[in-house]
């Protein structure tokens, strides 16, 4: 299989990605709620959840729609944010505050979030890329390390 390679963004395809990014997620997470998630559900192959977090400074709760896979009782999350040199907001959101909600359909479940250290970032990344194969490229855009998380079922 042929290596996904792409140059870094701009700083204006950054800044571009960045004013698109609330809009376009605000769309996303009523047509997915009205829609019980048959209406952005899936994006270029990979499945849309939607994942309620709490801010880290301003404490509020935030609903972004995320592609995830599934491992198990798992659910995994990739803070690609397109490759940009940086993590996305959430992701530092998640890290000060772990405990979550994951919105799948119409079902609604909470979950503890984790970052997969190397050796875990390592098995799973054929299972993300399996299911949107633009993680490698955004990866390969990237320096730094894009972070796979874990989300794993609270209480029963």
């Amino acid at each position: 299989m042929a290596e996904l390679t792409a140059k870094p963004l701009s700083p204006g395809q950054v800044w571009g990605l960045k004013a698109l990014i609330k809009p376009v997620a605000a769309l996303n997470v009523w047509l997915y709620r009205i829609s019980g998630g048959k209406i952005m559900g899936t994006l270029g192959g990979g499945r849309v959840c939607l994942v309620t977090m709490t801010g880290r400074k301003s404490g509020k709760q935030r609903v972004i729609p995320l592609m995830y896979c599934v491992r198990g009782d798992d659910v995994i999350l990739v803070a690609s944010r397109g490759g940009t040199p940086t993590s996305p907001a959430w992701y530092h959101n998640l890290m000060a505050n772990p405990e979550v909600e994951i919105e799948v359909g119409r079902d609604k479940r909470r979950y503890r979030v984790r970052q997969a250290d190397d050796a875990e970032k390592a098995e799973l990344w054929p299972v993300v890329t399996g299911t949107y194969k633009g993680f490698d490229l955004y990866q390969n855009r990237t320096e730094r390390n894009i972070p796979v998380l874990i989300c794993s079922p609270v209480g029963g």
